[in-house]
């Protein structure tokens, strides 16, 4: 049977850039206490570097140098271990949309995992927690536009779905009038109600 660091390391020069790894993936190798001793010993090597709370991750080598991933890259990879859903913010939505042009002041990312810090290097990315309903369309323009509109807010919704009524392509407006039932009342509205205004323009 292999030790625990060796086993750590062959485990971890198998990830892609930005993938991660956990202690409880090594607990059949020996106690909790030991895994975590060894996880800290490869940390203090530069063998590897801590991401999140249990969470680590594979320097990068680059020209003989060791560099953390992009933070982006590992948040993106805890969301996919975990087999949690993840996407921008309804605020980068709204600017790639072209609804707004307020850029955000730190990099976030929503999930439907718990919140979490993501730190690699002097990069970080927040993962906040967001309802189903506003991931359940994932990284559609469909998806950004749910985003889009929760980041709007009610009181400019009906403009904001008239104008996305415009920029979307028809089948992917259609994703988003098909799933109206599970989005807030005050955005199934707005949604509905720019739906019939291009039908009225259309027969007019």
């Amino acid at each position: 049977m292999p030790s625990i660091p060796s086993a750590i390391r062959e485990r971890s020069q198998s990830l892609r850039n930005g993938g991660v790894l956990a202690p409880k993936e090594f607990l059949h190798l020996g106690s909790r206490a030991a895994v975590d001793q060894a996880f800290c010993r490869l940390v203090k090597a530069g063998n590897l570097i801590r991401v999140a709370r249990g969470i680590y991750a594979l320097p990068l080598s680059i020209k003989s140098r060791r560099r953390a991933p992009s933070a982006e890259s590992v948040a993106k990879s805890i969301a996919s271990w975990k087999k949690q859903a993840i996407a921008p913010t309804g605020q980068c939505a709204a600017n790639s949309l072209g609804l707004a042009l307020t850029s955000p002041v730190k990099e976030v990312l929503l999930t439907t995992g718990r919140s979490m810090k993501v730190i690699a290097g002097d990069q970080t990315v927040d993962l906040q927690r967001a309802p189903y309903w506003m991931l359940s369309l994932g990284n559609s323009l469909a998806g950004d536009a749910v985003r889009a509109l929760a980041w709007i807010g009610r009181d400019r919704a009906d403009g904001a779905a008239v104008a996305l009524r415009k920029r979307l392509p028809s089948n992917e407006w259609s994703k988003l009038s098909s799933v109206r039932a599970s989005l807030p009342s005050w955005m199934a509205t707005a949604i509905g109600r720019a739906t019939l205004d291009n039908h009225t323009r259309r027969l007019n």
